[in-house]
C-alpha cells in the first residue's frame, strides 16, 4: 500500500519512509528529513486524516501474578 507524504506529496510505501508520526490517532509517513521538519512546525496545515493511516490501539495484556 502507498501512502502520501502531506508535505511534498511523494507517494511511499510504508517501510520506505523516513519517518511515521502519529497525530491525533493517525500515522503520517514522510519522505525524509526536511517534510519532518515542515509537518511539525505546520501540523494544522498538513495533518488530513485522509492522506494517513488510522493508527492501531495497542492492548494491554494483563499481567499475572506467578504463585
Amino acid at each position: 500500500m502507498l501512502f502520501k507524504d502531506p508535505v511534498c506529496g511523494k507517494r511511499l510505501q510504508r517501510g520506505k519512509a523516513h519517518i511515521v508520526i502519529e497525530y491525533e490517532g493517525v500515522n503520517y509517513f514522510l519522505c525524509c528529513p526536511r517534510c519532518q521538519t515542515e509537518f511539525e512546525h505546520n501540523l494544522k496545515l498538513y495533518a488530513r486524516p485522509e492522506l494517513g493511516e488510522k493508527a492501531k490501539k495497542l492492548t494491554q495484556v494483563p499481567h499475572r501474578r506467578h504463585s
